[in-house]
């Protein structure tokens, strides 16, 4: 490989929290790769974090909808056109569009890194214009690109089969930590952690109505998103802000003394769109790494997983009286959450970005 070899992967986030593109960033970066992250900036957004990697954040006057979309690929196409680079990485279908045409333009590289089914998602199955448009994108850009790769079995098979190209596997799991250094936040009563977005479809208004009738638990809500300001409103109709804590958007090592200390990580879905069906969330690997029973749903690629090494409960729907059962019986029975927690730590072994790591050498080594 030349060792200097330049990739510019391209986001719409604000980089603070992509915790997928900061582990695969910093390991091309660590094995010879110039790496570069592009993304927006957003008015609330914080500074970015040092890595070892560059990272660049648009400026958009438009923050959503279809006018951001179209002024941060017009952006980024010019940002791109005047770049030099080896490699232009898609993260997603709302980057493809530039990175495809400056690639072809430069007579360079591109790659498409699918982190979920991006006409599948809620907010976008019930726009049926909206998903026409991401649905041609998808199907003009996708097969041109040089390389694809997503984060599951699931979306795998489906790309593959839909697009008429491989797709390869890079899953969503995090460095393997060591849990004895992690600072712990004191607390006797254990505590139920949901980490990730805020967003619709993430089960969080059936976990806040739970919360009615677990007075045994409190409840911590690591994240931000569309519903933050209607979920805090839910708390204080039911009057529970005593017993669950928003905690915003946090850094991974602040998160990570969270989730160390948590008696039950969250990965709740509402089975809407083929894109949540088959996720595989950041969130599951990174309750497992600390040995954190989760309560998940029972997907297929959750499934899979479960059958690998025991390490979750799963949950046929979102139904709130089920959600309550299965949380009190994780409370009272000691053996069936201290096997799963056991389980946890041994998958961990596996499930980690140290083995997953590999695999994205080998795809860029190969492009």
């Amino acid at each position: 490989m030349d060792s200097m070899k330049k990739i510019i992967f391209c986001v719409t986030n604000d980089l603070n929290h992509d915790q997928r593109m900061n582990r695969i960033c910093h390991t091309l970066a660590a094995n010879g790769y110039v790496i570069e992250l592009v993304g927006r900036v957003k008015r609330d957004s914080k500074p970015i974090q040092n890595t070892p990697y560059k990272q660049t954040r648009l400026n958009c006057y438009f923050e959503k909808g279809k006018m951001f979309y179209c002024e941060f690929n017009l952006r980024l196409f010019i940002y791109l056109l005047f770049k030099p680079f080896d490699i232009a990485g898609s993260v997603d279908l709302d980057t493809i569009i530039p990175v495809w045409l400056v690639a072809k333009i430069r007579n360079k590289k591109c790659s498409f890194d699918a982190h979920e089914y991006f006409e599948e998602v809620p907010e976008v199955t019930g726009r049926p214009i909206i998903k026409k448009i991401w649905t041609l994108i998808g199907n003009i850009f996708i097969p041109r690109m040089d390389v694809c790769y997503t984060v599951g079995k699931g979306l795998a098979e489906i790309f593959s089969r839909k697009y008429g190209v491989p797709f390869s596997i890079i899953r969503n799991v995090p460095f393997k930590k060591d849990i004895t250094s992690v600072e712990v936040p004191l607390g006797s009563q254990p505590y139920i952690l949901y980490q990730g977005a805020l967003n619709e479809g993430r089960g969080i208004e059936q976990m806040i109505e739970a919360m009615v009738q677990l007075p045994e638990y409190r409840l911590l809500i690591a994240g931000d998103g569309d519903l933050t300001e209607s979920l805090i409103k839910k708390v204080k109709v039911l009057s529970l802000e005593k017993k669950i804590l928003f905690l915003g958007n946090l850094s991974p090592a602040h998160l990570d003394g969270y989730t160390a200390g948590a008696y039950i990580g969250l990965n709740l879905l509402a089975n809407r769109g083929l894109s949540y069906y088959h996720s595989l969330a950041n969130k599951f690997f990174d309750y497992v790494q600390f040995g954190v029973p989760v309560v998940t749903m029972d997907f297929p690629e959750y499934r899979a997983l479960n059958e690998e090494h025991e390490v979750a409960v799963l949950l046929k729907d979102l139904d709130v009286n089920r959600l309550v059962l299965t949380l009190k019986s994780l409370h009272t029975n000691i053996n069936l959450h201290q096997n799963l927690r056991l389980n946890g730590l041994k998958a961990a072994v596996e499930w980690n970005w140290q083995n997953e790591s590999n695999i994205l050498l080998g795809i860029y080594t190969n492009i």
